[in-house]
């Protein structure tokens, strides 16, 4: 019969992995992004190589990551990685490119799950309270929640503009009616502004391969 370790067996392989990590991204600088899991024993394990789905997104490879923060300008408090397998999933889900979805997040929220705007709308994907209501979204402050919700509705918006992204940004900020009602991006600042923003965004996650 297999025994749970002592806690103590399970702290210090903790300390090891720590270790083990330190070493791998200062003596030998990554070369792929890293990935760990904890078993049912509390064992951790990392991989740079996955091959069972259990293995999340850990750690960027590190060129990558700090070129794609330079040119975002991301926060240092953020780590868009711990979204990665999430947006991945819904963008599979609804068919919509992970690099527009990603684009969006950092545009709206900059990957602050609690994020609350002077208007109302929160979460990662800012979803206002009747959009949320409509796309029956339990709780915007759920990263799961939120994402589905906001991905769901930009496959909408990009069906009914028949995939034409300009548009369904421009109508993820100022209103579909308002896109309808202009027959293009609104004459707003604020919505023109954003529409470049998110493009901009798009077309880097895009050429860094994140």
């Amino acid at each position: 019969m297999l025994l749970r370790p002592p806690s103590y067996v399970i702290h210090v392989m903790h300390c090891l992995s720590v270790v083990f990590i330190f070493a791998l991204t200062t003596v030998c600088p990554a070369k792929g992004d890293i990935y760990r899991y904890v078993d049912e024993d509390d064992i951790v394990h990392y991989t740079d190589a996955p091959t069972d789905k259990r293995f999340k997104i850990f750690m960027r490879e590190i060129k990558k990551d700090k070129e794609l923060r330079t040119k975002l300008k991301y926060a240092s408090s953020v780590n868009p990685a711990e979204f990665e397998q999430l947006i991945k999933t819904c963008s599979a889900k609804y068919g919509v490119n992970p690099s527009l979805v990603k684009a969006v997040i950092h545009a709206e929220s900059g990957y602050n799950p609690n994020a609350v705007s002077r208007k109302g709308a929160s979460g990662l994907m800012q979803l206002m309270p009747a959009t949320a209501r409509s796309l029956k979204v339990a709780d915007r402050f759920n990263p799961k929640d939120n994402v589905e919700g906001g991905v769901k509705y930009l496959r909408f918006l990009l069906d009914t503009f028949r995939g034409d992204v300009s548009l369904a940004v421009a109508a993820y900020n100022a209103g579909l009616s308002t896109v309808a009602k202009y027959g293009g991006i609104p004459p707003y600042n604020e919505t023109r502004t954003y529409v470049s923003r998110v493009l901009s965004y798009m077309k880097s996650y895009q050429e860094s391969g994140i």
